[in-house]
């Protein structure tokens, strides 16, 4: 059986932050639910890099809060000199996350232990649509918990 260590969250993203900016691309479990219905905590794995490309509307990025905090969440609006980010599970948007706060760009990711990137069903459709349907958001989880609870009590 694999043994899992549990370590301090900011000690450990630091580390890979700090190897992002010599140029590697790293992967670790995704911690909170803030990303949840697509990515999970404790079951998916992202892996990411430094960002080599202007970034876009559907990114998901790993940066810094002013705070120290590190926060893994998706572009939903470009500005000139910053960014608006949010959770795929929240409503909120964070506005004002500038350039230099952000270190990671992410690559593929690992859901449900089946890796996808650009291009694949649900990477697109999250990138794609839920992005844009922010406030739906609440609505669309309530009833598909519903449909999920109904379809799992009659079977």
């Amino acid at each position: 059986m694999k043994e899992t260590k549990i370590v301090d969250t900011k000690e450990y993203i630091t580390v890979l932050k700090g190897l992002v900016e010599e140029g590697h691309e790293v992967s670790c479990i995704v911690s909170g639910s803030s990303m949840s219905p697509f990515l999970c905590h404790g079951r998916d794995t992202v892996s990411f890099k430094a960002p080599d490309r202007e970034l876009k509307v559907g990114d998901i990025v790993f940066y810094q809060r002013p705070n120290g905090q590190y926060v893994l969440h998706r572009i939903c609006r470009v500005h000139p000199d910053s960014f608006d980010i949010v959770g795929d599970g929240q409503t909120e948007i964070e506005s004002q996350v500038y350039p230099d706060q952000i270190f990671g760009l992410v690559t593929k990711v690992q859901r449900k232990g089946k890796w996808l990137q650009p291009g694949d069903f649900w990477w697109d459709f999250f990138e794609k649509v839920w992005i844009r349907i922010i406030r739906l958001r609440p609505v669309i989880t309530r009833l598909y918990g519903k449909i999920n609870r109904r379809r799992k009590s009659s079977g």
